[in-house]
């Protein structure tokens, strides 16, 4: 069967009498999660409403009609890597308290860069796990949790996870979503990116990153990103005709290297003439808008989904959201690096500055959300958690762990209403691809509140002061100008990592646990 025939049946209607109506008080749920894509990956603008040269480089028009329908958030974060955003979207615990500060992958193995001066406190690199764990085995360098979809399902929902997990490390239970309270996983597992995107590849089978239960594929000339949008559509008929709210965790492997050949749409960017780059798109370059695409597409299939199930759509709600910042290196990516890739922002994924942590998001909400809105309220990843437990009605709930998210639920229902939300990174780790602290890479914790954007390097010490609302690109440190602010900040800092018990590194030379930022 050819791949058009496949996504035609996967969105046509349902016809079932049973079916969702908009007079249900139990909402549908689909988080759209894309790994990797920075704030600027897109044709929408999520920066002072305008397009920049970097939205002009991308065709994301699914996107766009998502943005008509619901609003755009601006000031939406995430952790600067996978794990940590992925742990804390199903525990709503910030990172410093989970503790899953690095990406995980094989069973108790630490994934950070190896340092001469720095050792790497003990984080738990064995990721998240069901709070049902008991053996010590399963308990070892990790947290427990009640997870967000286990509270959901509780409470009567259908449950479906289709793409990238990434919150627990090979051989545990974490590794499984189906032991973290979904009813259906789609190709899920401990891997963090795709062996391969190519069904002619095998999703990279036999590699240490390879895609596991999408044998059906294999062989066949088909993306990954697609193949996942089948599956998860397939999947929502069964709920839909027994009448049960669903949701759906539509995380896709997408964007994340590698930037394998989407011959659908990577001939229009091969040698593109590019405005920010004042260059043709080179090969890699090409390749990675084609995968941005083809996330768009497989955003499009789901919404035309809900457009031939209207019943449905009318009681749907969507929200988007990307794991981390893009990648601001030019050894995968074309242009000046850490300042070209996720421009006006410096930096990119791994880093404490804006282009590893500003992200894009939306919300479609039917009946709330003003179309083609904008807001500006803060929003940090652990912030879905109980967000998206108010947006189910589910109040009464008792999850093991301590839930730092503030859910934007008001945010959305009042968009002028506004809350002060101070956010907190925790880093103490050193990421693979580089450790260029002036770039904000290495082991960091930093806060954000009012205007200012404090960053704490562990190893050296510096604090480093940014404006971010008249300096988004963080190019002029104000740590001298006003000391005051910076000790502010340090302090509330300090004291948020310390009750969240938070782990510190030690300096090598003296053994010395790194001190706390108003300590220093």
């Amino acid at each position: 069967m050819n791949k058009s025939l496949l996504i035609s049946l996967a969105i046509s209607p349902i016809v079932s009498a049973a079916a969702n109506t908009p007079n249900s008080n139990t909402p549908n749920i689909i988080l759209f999660l894309v790994d990797d894509m920075g704030w600027q990956d897109t044709s929408v603008p999520f920066y002072n409403n305008e397009k920049t040269n970097l939205n002009k480089r991308y065709h994301t028009p699914n996107m766009e009609r998502m943005a008509q329908m619901g609003v755009r958030f601006t000031e939406a974060y995430a952790c600067a890597v996978s794990s940590p955003t992925r742990c804390s979207i199903m525990s709503g615990m910030n990172a410093a308290r989970h503790r899953v500060t690095n990406w995980t992958l094989n069973y108790d193995e630490k994934t950070d860069a190896p340092s001469a001066t720095l050792d790497i406190p003990d984080w738990n690199y064995n990721g998240i796990q069901p709070d049902t764990v008991t053996t010590a085995y399963n308990r070892k360098n990790t947290t427990p949790i009640t997870s967000l979809p286990k509270i959901l399902h509780d409470n009567g929902y259908y449950t479906i996870h289709c793409g990238k997990a990434h919150f627990g490390a090979k051989t545990t239970p974490g590794a499984n979503p189906a032991t973290m309270g979904f009813d259906v996983n789609i190709a899920g597992g401990a891997n963090g990116a795709p062996g391969s995107y190519l069904g002619t590849e095998f999703f990279g089978k036999g590699s240490p990153q390879e895609v596991k239960g999408m044998e059906k594929y294999y062989g066949q000339d088909i993306f990954l990103t697609e193949a996942l949008t089948i599956e998860a559509l397939e999947a929502l008929k069964k709920p839909i005709a027994e009448n049960k709210p669903f949701y759906l965790y539509m995380s896709h492997y997408a964007v994340h290297s590698p930037y394998n050949n989407d011959k659908r749409f990577s001939d229009k960017y091969r040698g593109k003439f590019d405005e920010q780059l004042q260059a043709g798109l080179n090969e890699n370059e090409a390749r990675y808008a084609a995968i941005v695409e083809g996330m768009d597409k497989s955003l499009g299939d789901i919404l035309d989904f809900l457009e031939k199930n209207p019943e449905v759509k009318q009681n749907t709600i969507i929200l988007f959201m990307s794991d981390n910042g893009g990648q601001g290196l030019n050894n995968v990516r074309q242009g000046r690096e850490n300042r070209d890739q996720n421009f006006p922002a410096r930096a990119g994924k791994g880093s404490a500055f804006m282009g590893g942590v500003r992200e894009p998001m939306m919300v479609y909400w039917p009946g709330v959300t003003e179309g083609n809105s904008l807001n500006d309220q803060r929003v940090m990843v652990e912030d879905f958690y109980p967000t998206i437990l108010e947006m189910a009605g589910v109040t009464q709930y008792s999850p093991v762990q301590t839930i730092d998210g503030v859910s934007f639920v008001k945010a959305l229902k009042q968009p002028a209403y506004r809350y002060e939300r101070p956010i907190y990174w925790h880093f103490p780790n050193l990421w693979g691809e580089t450790q260029n602290t002036e770039e904000g890479y290495g082991a960091y914790s930093a806060i954000l509140k009012g205007d200012y954007h404090l960053i704490y390097t562990w190893e050296t010490g510096q604090k480093r002061l940014y404006n971010v609302r008249e300096d988004i690109g963080e190019q002029n440190d104000l740590s001298k100008v006003y000391p005051e602010i910076v000790n502010e900040l340090s302090k509330e800092l300090g004291n948020y990592l310390r009750q969240a018990n938070a782990q510190r590194p030690v300096i090598k030379a003296t053994q010395k646990v790194c001190a706390w930022p108003d300590e220093r």
